[in-house]
């Protein structure tokens, strides 16, 4: 399996979708999510952190919401939005960086 920083590290843009269980928001962005992630095949990455598995990678990058995206270009945040988000301008956001 990846690890996190070798996925973010890559050649391609990765938008983690920083989420919690219990959040109601996050569940509505799911498939939202999950659709960008099948478009965007071979040209970008999609990634779900869960916050409350995942406290160190949160604490990192000062996740302090959810849902909170941020995209990553060669190892680095280069956009992050907090909260919820329309489906194509997330999508529109992430391949900017392709």
């Amino acid at each position: 399996m990846e690890s996190f920083n070798s996925i973010i590290n890559g050649d391609k843009p990765v938008l983690v979708d920083f989420h919690a269980d219990w959040c109601g928001p996050c569940k509505a962005m799911a498939p939202a999510v999950a659709a960008i992630g099948k478009d965007v095949q071979g040209r970008a990455r999609v990634l779900k952190i869960n916050i409350d598995r995942n406290h160190a990678i949160s604490q990192q990058f000062n996740v302090q919401a959810v849902p909170t995206f941020i995209i990553f270009k060669n190892g680095k945040p280069v956009w992050r939005h907090a909260g919820m988000l329309e489906k194509d301008r997330l999508l529109k956001n992430l391949l900017s960086f392709a």
